[in-house]
């Protein structure tokens, strides 16, 4: 036999042999057992090529064999095993994955977990479809790690990652003004200003140029669903033009949230046009009044995000000092269109199951 036969032959062998063996294991149903085989094929492949000297032509002609073979099994397409061959090449040494250390070269800050996670074992809990897409989106190691975190802390969905990738989420987590680091104790401080963004991406609204405050608050109120998915996990939507008395006089509240994690109300001020100082004040007042009347003796103090369509860092920053209440100044943006591609909505129960059952099958056979 050809010796090049003789070693494709080989090549396929192993490859069957550690198929069949993860079968035994887990019958490709764990996810970090599929992520773990993924990555040795990709290992062998990648040590094959540059030991024969192969091209990539070697992978069409393997992904046939191994449909020819093991008939039964889904996941071993082409483009499958080119992605497996990058998984690996992307982390050819997991055991030395450190996320928080390739974050901070890049000033990205990553989010606290409820339990530590190191980069190995990171890289095992994201599931395939979404190590395809973070490998297909984002060359910079750093950048996909943000959004690893990200998708585990929050359980993002393929769907949701896309649109947070496309909407260029890790140059916005965190970037509000704030005053938190004088009006909260760390680790809360920390905790509550990596949960705002700036700006805020509403973009399933369509609104005309000189809309009114009242038709933007109508508007998310409506898309309660899109608008809860923006502002990220925990918030809960208590009410809107929420009412609080003081005295003979009444106060509405734009909106009104309670964040489960955080375990604090989330005062919201919707504002048209740029940030101005008296903002500041009035929401305080809120803070203030929501503190009094609705915080339960657990609770966190309240927090008031106040999203404008310019926040003006400078004047913004200037208002905030001094202000006892934890207040954080961010931008909202509204774009005509969203693509169908990234169409937000939660995911129902039925997507869920699909999506992991499409993980568990190598995500597609194309």
């Amino acid at each position: 036999m050809n010796s090049d036969l003789q070693f494709y032959s080989h090549l396929l062998t192993d490859i069957k042999t550690r198929i069949q063996g993860a079968q035994v294991r887990a019958l490709l149903a764990v996810n970090s057992e599929l992520l773990r085989l993924y990555w040795e094929i990709g290992q062998v492949l990648h040590a094959r090529q540059q030991e024969k000297g192969w091209g990539a032509g070697v992978i069409p002609k393997l992904a046939i064999d191994l449909h020819n073979e093991l008939p039964e099994l889904k996941g071993f397409s082409e483009r499958n095993l080119k992605r497996m061959l990058g998984f690996y090449r992307a982390y050819p040494q997991p055991e030395q994955f450190v996320p928080q250390a390739v974050a901070q070269t890049h000033d990205l800050k990553m989010p606290q977990l409820a339990a530590p996670v190191d980069g190995e074992n990171l890289l095992w809990q994201i599931p395939w479809g979404h190590h395809a897409l973070l490998l297909e989106k984002i060359k910079d190691p750093a950048v996909r790690c943000w959004y690893m975190m990200y998708s585990l802390m929050h359980g993002w969905s393929r769907n949701i990652l896309t649109m947070q990738i496309e909407t260029h989420a890790h140059q916005r987590q965190g970037r509000a003004v704030t005053n938190f680091s004088t009006s909260l104790l760390a680790p809360q401080s920390d905790l509550v200003q990596q949960t705002l963004k700036d700006p805020y991406l509403f973009d399933f609204l369509t609104l005309e140029k000189d809309f009114h405050e009242r038709e933007l608050e109508t508007g998310l109120v409506r898309h309660v669903e899109k608008f809860l998915l923006q502002l990220g996990q925990g918030f809960a939507f208590v009410g809107r033009q929420y009412l609080v008395s003081v005295g003979e006089d009444d106060f509405y509240i734009d909106l009104l949230f309670y964040h489960l994690k955080l375990r604090c109300f989330v005062v919201i001020e919707l504002k048209r046009g740029p940030f101005k100082p008296e903002y500041a004040g009035k929401i305080n007042f809120y803070c203030n009044l929501v503190d009094d009347r609705l915080r339960h003796e657990h609770d966190q103090p309240t927090i008031g995000l106040l999203l404008c369509q310019d926040k003006n860092r400078a004047i913004a920053e200037y208002a905030l000092r001094g202000i006892d209440k934890p207040i954080g100044v961010a931008e909202y943006q509204l774009l005509r269109e969203l693509p169908e591609t990234l169409a937000s909505s939660l995911p129902s129960i039925a997507e869920i199951e699909a999506e992991l059952g499409d993980e568990m099958e190598g995500i597609d056979e194309e």
